[in-house]
């Protein structure tokens, strides 16, 4: 069980992460959430009642775009965007809160507001975000990235991309460890998409028993990434039928939580696999 400030998890069986953009410019779901240039808690928690309805455990906001090119956000507007919704959702709905981001005041507000996982794309590499999510208590997602979302899918290079994934997840668990925050709060993601060519993402999805080797649940998000768009020539709203298949085959590989935007259809996958897994353990 991973505990999220009150709330528990349950990670014997994979579980769905919805995620919830507030920002205008989010490669699958950008100003979705937006009435003319404001956004709209009413419409962001209608969209996470949604959710929840359709089987998400956890809810991922986020209020900086980490798409390939996406330009820094001012900490103050991340914070104007997340923590309305996370107040509203955490008031309104059971269900834990993830906030992404890697803004130090952010997790330090967020924790304060009802969130209960923080999720950061920079696996708190930045300045003073050990320190800010160490003293908040919660557990944090680590994620690898190369590079930043500006620069990060310029000519990515590996030598072996699962191998040195793993050091690098594997480093930032030990300076969490240092910094207070224990394995027992620690989930790892290893970034796909995120400095990574397709056959790096394709290495990563099958290495993934090697990540969940080290001991941590896993994260995946796979959904609607450009790998899709550029393997199959499909753009964002044509690929829901690969990233289930993508969600199958990462829960097959040990996944324990599958981020996604369309979580009706994600759950209903996974359920399957779920089913039949337990059909082959009586």
């Amino acid at each position: 069980m991973l505990s999220c400030a009150g709330r528990s998890l349950d990670l014997t069986h994979p579980i769905i992460m919805g995620v919830i953009n507030t920002t205008p410019d989010s490669f699958a779901d950008g100003g979705t959430l937006y009435r003319g240039s404001q956004l709209d808690v009413e419409l962001g928690l209608v969209r996470a009642s949604d959710m929840v309805m359709q089987g998400a455990a956890i809810l991922d906001i986020g209020g900086e775009s980490t798409r390939p090119g996406a330009a820094p956000v001012a900490p103050a507007e991340e914070m104007d965007r997340v923590l309305p919704l996370v107040e509203r959702i955490a008031a309104e709905l059971e269900v834990v809160i993830s906030v992404d981001t890697s803004a130090p005041a952010l997790m330090t507000e967020a924790a304060r507001a009802g969130a209960g996982l923080l999720n950061d794309v920079r696996a708190l590499a930045g300045e003073g975000a050990l320190e800010a999510a160490a003293a908040t208590g919660l557990p944090v997602c680590l994620m690898h990235m190369r590079g930043d979302p500006g620069t990060m899918q310029t000519a990515p290079d590996y030598t072996d991309v699962v191998c040195e994934v793993s050091e690098f997840l594997q480093r930032r668990i030990s300076a969490c460890e240092t910094h207070g925050i224990s394995r027992e709060r620690l989930l790892l993601d290893p970034g796909f998409g995120f400095g990574k060519s397709v056959e790096h993402n394709l290495l990563l999805l099958q290495g993934l028993p090697s990540l969940v080797a080290l001991g941590l649940p896993v994260l995946v998000g796979l959904s609607r990434k450009s790998l899709i768009g550029k393997m199959l020539g499909r753009d964002v709203a044509q690929r829901l039928p690969a990233s289930l298949g993508l969600a199958v085959l990462a829960v097959e590989r040990g996944a324990a939580i599958i981020r996604t935007h369309d979580v009706a259809a994600t759950a209903d996958a996974v359920a399957m696999w779920v089913a039949l897994n337990e059909l082959g353990d009586k």
